[in-house]
């Protein structure tokens, strides 16, 4: 387990190569994904911005703020990591953003990517705010007692909504579903 879990932090470093200072994931969050029945609640991969354009439609990539070098090399590193450290992801679910999608399809090219509306971002308008956090905590919750690990990925706004932290682009937030909702076990920040 410890040779896996420096493995782990190893690959994670490498993942966020390039930046000032890296952080490695804490013990428990490992071990928690390594044992399965959490949520890896992860914010999209680098895209250079704030926002979306005023043009953006959803569907239409060319409309909207998107992984830049950066953020596939990290999406696609943060997936190797977790392979190699033993990490079994066994559904992974996106907004429909094109950044979350990409950075869903290069971590876990071996998975489907079931695009999710509840995880799309509310950064341009919070009326939906309540309803989709409500509708990601159910999911999380029923998670509860499953094999493997859900991976979700979204925007910083729904991760901060959902848990009250404020995550980078490409962070890891590992929640354990509980009777009473969820735990956060830990996180990694590139």
């Amino acid at each position: 387990m410890l040779h896996r879990r420096l493995l782990l932090a190893a690959a994670l470093a490498l993942a966020g190569a390039g930046a000032a200072a890296q952080t490695g994931p804490s013990a428990a969050a490992l071990d928690a994904l390594q044992d399965g029945g959490t949520v890896a609640l992860i914010r999209h991969a680098d895209a250079p911005g704030t926002g979306d354009p005023s043009a953006f439609r959803l569907g239409d990539c060319a409309t909207q703020r998107n992984l830049g070098d950066r953020g596939r090399e990290q999406a696609a590193a943060l997936g190797r990591a977790l392979r190699e450290a033993g990490v079994l992801v066994t559904e992974v679910r996106s907004s429909r953003w094109c950044r979350a999608l990409d950075t869903a399809r290069l971590a876990f090219p071996d998975r489907p990517t079931v695009p999710d509306s509840a995880l799309d971002s509310f950064f341009g308008d919070r009326r939906d705010e309540p309803a989709q956090t409500q509708a990601v905590r159910r999911t999380v919750a029923g998670w509860a007692r499953r094999q493997g690990v859900l991976a979700l990925v979204t925007h910083q706004v729904n991760v901060t909504a959902l848990t009250g932290l404020s995550p980078a682009q490409g962070e890891v937030v590992v929640l354990r579903p509980s009777v009473t909702g969820f735990d956060v076990v830990g996180r990694w920040t590139p």
